[in-house]
């Protein structure tokens, strides 16, 4: 039997196979009860062809002996190593309505090769050299004359209503995939959309109609014979044809939130910003890091200073203004070593799923060899009363190296944070700083940025 600490937690649910790790590299078995499909995915020039467009994550096949329960094993394949796994409800607006664009293409092409995508789960999806890529290699089923898509309300549930709730909505109601992993109930994004959303023909027919055709059958047994005739491979191609056409129709105004002007709207001076900038690559150069997050990274300004060194770098932020804004402008400048994604540091993506183990927190996908926190910690101190020796804490659990910026009371952007609220804030001093960070690392480097009140750290853990 396995070792319960090689297989992937979250990866129990398909009996086609399953991932698991050895010496520290990812590894999916591909059991016996695929090989007819799995076969077919490789002869037919699917693969071939998905791998071509980048749209499919690349696997090489390895020795079979590597195959945790090889009873039932056909084959075991090493999948390209993706350098950040990031879940749906971290990703903004336009990051999940390209990666549902992504997953009705390949459906699409799926039946082409006389295949069908059986399992249309947003958490198939992950971002790659700056695009989105499907990831689950055993998606992939013989179509069969007839038979209706079954990842039809799964789609809708982990793509659409997700997507039309924000757009037409409040942006904010992404957070409800967090809550629903999965994928918010149709009954649910029906009641919460505006009566209006019943006279767009995509949206009337996808989630309200469908909505109340789930409540008519929920009850009710309904046998793959039953339904098996129904619907001709054209009926399968105009369905795909209407999600898409619905998912790209949908769209959010420009965001324009606290921080999306951030960066046009504070206390620097050209020449103090670009010094920033050039203390910044100073201090990545002296780390050189495998892998950077970027806490409170807004548009991703200084994330950029990393990504532009081909460093994989994480930017993220809790305004999904800015994170959009940064995402475009990956997409605009074809980046490869930059992840946008939507977080609240202070109540930052938790273990979830069955046992608390199908999706990581975002520490636990951690730690890294460089975490930086730029113009931040004001507002985790003042803000949010996070004391400074728990930020440490914090910061220390992250990454081994530490680049952060101190950002003293008679900055203006403190002073603004103050303007409505009480200062109970004695030790948010330079020397209650260092105090604080000093018994979780040692201060490398401590340099003023230019023409400012600022201070910018190079430490490094304990």
């Amino acid at each position: 039997m396995i070792a319960l600490n090689e297989k992937v937690s979250g990866s129990f649910r398909d009996p086609s196979g399953f991932m698991f790790k050895h010496d520290g590299k990812l590894y999916r078995q591909v059991n016996q009860k695929y090989q007819e499909e799995y076969d077919m995915l490789m002869s037919s020039g699917l693969y071939e062809q998905l791998n071509k467009s980048r749209t499919l994550v690349a696997h090489k096949e390895v020795d079979l002996s590597l195959a945790p329960q090889p009873e039932i094993a056909y084959k075991v394949i090493q999948p390209e190593t993706i350098d950040f796994i990031s879940y749906p409800y971290e990703w903004c607006f336009n990051q999940l309505k390209d990666a549902a664009i992504l997953t009705l293409a390949i459906a699409r092409r799926a039946l082409k090769f006389g295949m069908s995508l059986k399992d249309a789960s947003a958490y198939n999806i992950q971002f790659h050299r700056g695009k989105p890529l499907f990831i689950d290699t055993l998606s992939f089923e013989k179509y069969e004359e007839g038979m209706p898509w079954v990842a039809y309300r799964q789609f809708c549930q982990h793509f659409l209503a997700p997507l039309a709730l924000m757009a037409k909505k409040d942006i904010r109601l992404a957070q409800l995939m967090r809550l629903y992993i999965d994928g918010i109930p149709l009954d649910l994004a029906s009641k919460l959309l505006p009566a209006t959303t019943k006279l767009n023909f995509g949206l009337a027919s996808h989630i309200h109609l469908h909505a109340k055709t789930q409540k008519r059958y929920e009850n009710k047994e309904v046998s793959q014979e039953q339904v098996k005739g129904r619907i001709s491979k054209s009926a399968l191609y105009s369905l795909l044809d209407s999600l898409l056409s619905t998912v790209r129709s949908l769209k959010v105004e420009t965001i324009q939130t606290e921080w999306t002007d951030y960066y046009e709207d504070n206390n620097y001076t050209q020449d103090s910003f670009e010094a920033k900038r050039q203390l910044v690559r100073t201090f990545i150069e002296k780390v050189q890091p495998k892998k950077v997050w970027d806490l409170g990274g807004n548009t991703g300004e200084f994330s950029r200073v990393a990504s532009d060194l081909q460093i994989p770098t994480v930017c993220f932020d809790i305004d999904p203004g800015a994170v959009q804004q940064n995402y475009d402008m990956v997409k605009k400048k074809n980046e490869k070593f930059m992840l946008p994604l939507c977080m609240d540091l202070t109540n930052p993506s938790p273990d979830l799923g069955w046992h608390n183990a199908e999706r990581d927190s975002m520490q636990a996908r951690g730690p890294v060899d460089l975490v930086m926190a730029l113009a931040l910690i004001h507002h985790l101190a003042i803000s949010n009363n996070v004391p400074l020796i728990d930020a440490a804490r914090y910061f220390a659990d992250l990454g081994e190296n530490l680049i952060i910026e101190f950002v003293p009371k008679r900055d203006s952007q403190v002073t603004r944070l103050l303007a409505s609220r009480v200062d109970i804030f004695p030790d948010y001093t330079l020397e209650g700083f260092r105090d604080a960070f000093s018994l979780f690392y040692d201060i490398l480097t401590e340099e003023r940025v230019p023409d400012s009140e600022r201070t910018l750290f190079l430490l490094m853990k304990k």
